[in-house]
């Protein structure tokens, strides 16, 4: 097990773990905007301590026997939890079979999309709808093993902000262990987070990490990187993997490619969004560098009488890297204009949402 601690200081303001008691006024009660309501001492339900996020796409073999091992592991736990399906756009009896689960245990909510949106869509609405001072999400095909909740707990109360599981000795083929296993080395060092596994679907979170990072396009992979960056301490403990039981895997080759693509999102976005010219500035100082140095020692070399500018291709090298240079500062002064404008986010259309 290792863990990850951010020079950074902690951020600012996160969200409690357990519900304030706000001031009673006459008859009414009032609570700031986005703190939870206070608890009545009727019968209403109380908050969970705990909320387990599953995404699923096509599942419909693999969800019973998900929900009798959730319902096994979280007994033992004696916690209030709540268990959050999020089918995205599924278009097998996935929800029925969620539907009727419903219809036997209180605990779980259903949330439908209207089409597929992807993994990191199904996990932002997911992290917006749960309740729980600490929230698991695992994946829907029974290779995420539920009885590793609990490991992934006292890791948290150890002391971490986030827990990613590490498959260590993974049940997958070598057409998937390979590339994943390099994927993760590259992406752990370009980031500087010691974890072994940032792809693993089995992960625990404190409730301000997940109301503080914002998943989405597919960067689902990369929320260890943007909670370290974010501040939050990261770790990971080595969990359990189980070959797949039912149906084949969602993800093809292509995801490899686009995952790198989305590395490269997940680096500016969390080093250099706010600041776009340090990175864009940089290069177009260099490259602009470049080219005043070679068509400077070229311009004295002709000065001279030592050479012709005519036919050296060096010099017209030299112009091209001023002009990149100069593109390249422009890029960054357009992102250090865009970043001060608020975009608006996105919007999933969801179906169904079952409580």
């Amino acid at each position: 097990m290792t863990d990850q601690t951010p020079e950074a200081p902690e951020p600012q303001g996160r969200p409690p773990e357990a519900p304030p008691a706000p001031a009673q006024q006459g008859n009414q009660q009032r609570r700031p905007q986005g703190q939870r309501p206070q608890q009545q001492r009727n019968n209403q339900p109380q908050w969970p301590d705990l909320s387990v996020v599953i995404p699923l796409y096509n599942e419909e073999e693999s969800l019973k026997e998900l929900h009798q091992q959730l319902r096994s592991a979280l007994s033992r736990m004696n916690l209030r939890y709540e268990i959050l399906f999020i089918d995205d756009g599924s278009t097998d009896r996935s929800f029925q079979v969620l539907r009727d689960l419903k219809r036997t245990d209180k605990h779980i909510k259903v949330i439908r999309f209207r089409r597929n949106y992807g993994k990191s869509a199904a996990l932002s609405v997911g992290f917006e709808k749960a309740m729980g001072n600490i929230v698991v999400t695992l994946d829907a095909d029974l290779q995420d093993d539920p009885a590793e909740i609990p490991s992934l707990k006292k890791r948290l109360d150890d002391g971490l902000d986030l827990v990613s599981g590490w498959k260590k000795k993974r049940k997958d083929p070598l057409s998937k262990t390979i590339p994943s296993r390099f994927f993760n080395f590259v992406t752990a060092r370009l980031t500087g987070i010691r974890i072994h596994d940032f792809n693993c679907g089995l992960k625990a979170y404190r409730r301000e990490v997940v109301k503080t990072v914002k998943v989405y396009g597919e960067l689902h992979r990369y929320v260890p990187v943007l909670a370290h960056w974010e501040g939050f301490r990261v770790g990971e403990v080595v969990v359990q993997h189980r070959p797949r039981k039912f149906g084949k895997s969602k993800f093809g080759v292509g995801r490899f490619w686009r995952g790198f693509l989305d590395l490269l999102t997940a680096l500016f976005t969390t080093r250099y969004l706010r600041s776009p010219l340090h990175l864009f500035g940089f290069w177009g100082l260099a490259a602009v560098g470049a080219g005043v140095v070679i068509d400077g020692w070229l311009a004295v070399q002709w000065y001279l009488g030592r050479t012709s500018l005519g036919n050296r291709p060096l010099f017209l090298g030299g112009i091209l890297c001023i002009i990149v240079g100069i593109q390249f500062i422009s890029i960054g002064l357009l992102g250090e204009m865009i970043s001060k404008t608020r975009a608006a986010e996105t919007e999933y259309q969801i179906r169904d949402f079952i409580k």
